[in-house]
Parts: structure tokens; sequence; C-alpha cells
């Protein structure tokens, strides 16, 4: 009996791949292949988006390229991207990311009652995925990280933290005191740099091209794409 529930505890145990944004339909080719490679690598049971799977350039609050796609044009492209992440992982929890809920703001402050706007998993056929504004798996955090750094955030509440929303930070780094030993991890993320969609950050540093793998809440692994 103590080995069936030892063996059944093991099996409880979450290894978890946190993808990092995509930015769909704008996503960095390979990555995709990059992410599936790590969960079969790490033996992953679990799978969180880390927020911004989806641009909404065409609405989003920088500036817009005018000679970009159209709102429909995109969001079909972003929708056949987003059918092969969802082929690959069904069953995973979404952060929401600030470009993921534009047009919700946009239906928000154009005084659009919530009834005649869509669930994102009817529009992007995703019906399987749980979205989140936040998730716990074994004590850690993920948030997607409009608010600052991971080390922020895991310093103020004590907490190991995992997000996103930086694209050009991919970082593990620990903190010990008397009592507790937390970690925070900035995933890096999945964007292609060089898509018009990203002008606003042409003039910054590249981005770190990463997915990450957490084992058991307790060891955190950026893994960078080769490029």
């Amino acid at each position: 009996m103590k080995k069936s529930n030892t063996v059944k505890a093991k099996n409880h145990k979450k290894r978890v791949l946190v993808i990092g944004d995509i930015h769909a339909p704008f996503t960095l080719k390979g990555y995709l292949e990059h992410c599936k490679n790590t969960h079969k690598k790490y033996k992953c049971n679990e799978v969180v988006f880390i927020g911004d799977i989806i641009d909404n350039h065409y609405s989003c609050y920088h500036e817009s390229d005018p000679n970009g796609l159209g709102g429909g044009e995109e969001l079909s492209l972003a929708i056949k991207d987003i059918q092969e992440w969802y082929e690959a992982f069904p069953k995973a929890t979404v952060i929401w990311g600030n470009h993921d809920r534009i047009i919700m703001r946009k239906a928000f402050s154009g005084n659009v009652p919530r009834e005649w706007v869509k669930e994102y998993n009817e529009v992007l056929g995703t019906p399987k995925w749980v979205w989140k504004t936040e998730h716990v798996i074994d004590n850690v955090l993920y948030i997607h990280g409009e608010g600052g750094t991971a080390r922020t955030k895991a310093k103020s509440d004590l907490t190991s933290v995992v997000q996103g929303h930086l694209h050009t930070q991919a970082y593990v780094e620990h903190f010990v005191g008397r009592e507790y030993s937390i970690f925070a991890m900035q995933t890096g993320c999945g964007i292609d740099h060089n898509s018009y969609a990203m002008a606003y950050a042409k003039s910054g540093k590249k981005p770190a091209i990463a997915c990450g793998v957490v084992l058991e809440g307790e060891t955190a692994i950026n893994v960078l794409m080769s490029l």
C-alpha cells in the first residue's frame, strides 16, 4: 500500500511547460517546434501560455502600420496559427495578456455590453483552453506581468513567480531567506522581431526567444531557442 501511495504522489507532481508571448500571427518561425521539443524533453504534464497569444496589431494602442493587414485578414491568420498551437497543446491554461485584452478594452470604452462580445475560445476555436488572469501550480504564481519584473513581484509577494510580457528578458533568479526559498522567472518570448507589428520595439534590444520549464514547483529552467 505504501508503494502505491508513493507512486500516486509522484504522478501528481507537475512538470510545467511555460510558453512565452507568441503574438499570433507575428510568431517567429520554428518557435512552435521549439516548445513541442521542450515539452517532450522534460516530459511536461501541464502547459501554461504566459499571455499575449494574439497581437491585435490592427487595433493596438501603439500606432498601427497603415500598410499592414486589415483587421479581418490579421485575425484570420492569427486563428490559423493558433489552431496549430491548439493541436499541439489542446489542454492548456492561458494567462490574459495586455494584447489579448485589446478588443475587450475597446468594446468596454465604446460602451458595448459584454453580451455582444464573443468569448475568445469561440473566436479562436480553442474550446479546451482555460483563460485566467493568474494561475497557481505547486505554489508558483503564473502571471503576464504588466506591473514590473518577475523578481520585483517575487520579492514583494514572497512567492515564486513566472511571467512574460518583457520580450527581452529570460532569466531565473533565486531568493533565499531564513524561512523561505523562492525564484523569479522571466520566460522570454516567441515573437518575430522583424515583423512590422514589432516596429515599436525596433530601437531596443532584440527579444530573448525562449520558453520555460518549472519542475515540481522547485526547479525553473529557461530553454533558449537556437537561432
